[in-house]
């Protein structure tokens, strides 16, 4: 599986555009399994592949939980494993892991401080916040997020109250969940000006399911509550996500090879420029999404088409979308 993946990868190559430009990419993941391994080994071919990423911020995903003890201190094993895996960057250079937001299951409410403490103690210094995944549609056609959320998570009491403790132990919320869900995070955001968030892959904009061919309509409905968020100055967006055609579609993978920068720059510019215009570069961060958005291209081609579009902004705002947002809303 990997090999063919790879192969169908390899079928598009660029050259890097502007390879001296230090990047940090705020967003990417790790694991161990068996049928598509993404490891640092693999994390550093990729941050290594002609663009100057300089600085790395892992994302749970369920990666190597403790096997036992208290289920809700196994993601701690998370944790661990990342610590180990950005001790490994450093020995090698290059990129280096330098921040890691982990899972917390905040409906634990007041209780979830006991976590939080232990992935602080874990994390070794990397430790900057938890990511508690909402993503959740009542249609079968849309997977819902891996950490099992009910419908109207982000509102519980007890969710509210371990989001609190977040914000209280001066740490980070990272908010992944689809688009009509962006009022619920929207309420949370006013309700908790305190807590800082980060909205990953700029609202989830769904193109499968019942938004499959209606692009239009979805973007209609996701500029209303994006833009409210964007005047929650507590509230940064990370742009990117782009190759999950899993949810936002695009049939990137179906084609014979993989799509060009030019071809994505096409398909998402005017959006991810929209997203820009409206958060602010202040408050906006280019991402990856690795190795996730390698189901449409390759690392070097997304990065690649990021540049495309920030070669619409001033030194200063592309300095902004590429490395000073991230190193300042992480405290790299």
């Amino acid at each position: 599986m990997q090999r063919d993946r790879a192969d169908w990868l390899g079928r598009t190559i660029e050259d890097p555009i502007d390879p001296d430009r230090p990047i940090i990419d705020p967003h990417h993941h790790l694991w161990r399994r068996t049928d598509w391994p993404y490891t640092v080994d693999q994390l550093h071919d990729d941050t290594g592949a002609g663009h100057n990423i300089v600085k790395t911020v892992f994302v749970e995903c369920m990666a190597e939980y403790r096997n036992s003890g208290p289920e809700e201190l196994r993601p701690v094993g998370e944790t661990e494993f990342v610590v180990a895996q950005a001790a490994e960057t450093r020995r090698r250079g290059g990129a280096q892991i330098a921040g890691i937001v982990s899972f917390a299951d905040l409906t634990l409410g007041d209780a979830v401080e006991e976590v939080l403490h232990a992935h602080e103690v874990a994390g070794a210094g990397l430790f900057r916040g938890i990511r508690h995944a909402a993503g959740w549609h009542e249609s079968p056609a849309i997977k819902n997020s891996h950490s099992n959320p009910t419908a109207g998570l982000l509102a519980e009491r007890a969710f509210r109250a371990g989001f609190a403790k977040l914000g209280a132990m001066g740490h980070r919320f990272d908010a992944w969940l689809y688009h009509p869900q962006l009022p619920g995070l929207l309420d949370l955001a006013r309700a908790h000006p305190e807590v800082p968030i980060i909205l990953d892959h700029i609202g989830a904009p769904m193109g499968i399911g019942p938004y499959r061919g209606r692009r239009a309509d979805v973007l209609d409905e996701w500029r209303s509550p994006m833009t409210a968020l964007a005047a929650c100055e507590n509230v940064a967006l990370k742009v990117g996500g782009i190759g999950m055609n899993r949810y936002y579609g695009g049939g990137w993978p179906d084609l014979d090879a993989p799509p060009t920068s030019e071809m994505l720059e096409a398909y998402w510019g005017d959006e991810l420029a929209w997203c820009i215009d409206t958060f602010g570069p202040d408050r906006c961060m280019f991402e990856s999404n690795f190795p996730v958005d390698q189901e449409s291209c390759s690392y070097v081609v997304l990065w690649n088409t990021f540049k495309r579009v920030a070669a619409r902004y001033t030194a200063d705002e592309q300095q902004r979308l590429f490395h000073d947002t991230a190193a300042e809303v992480y405290a790299l």
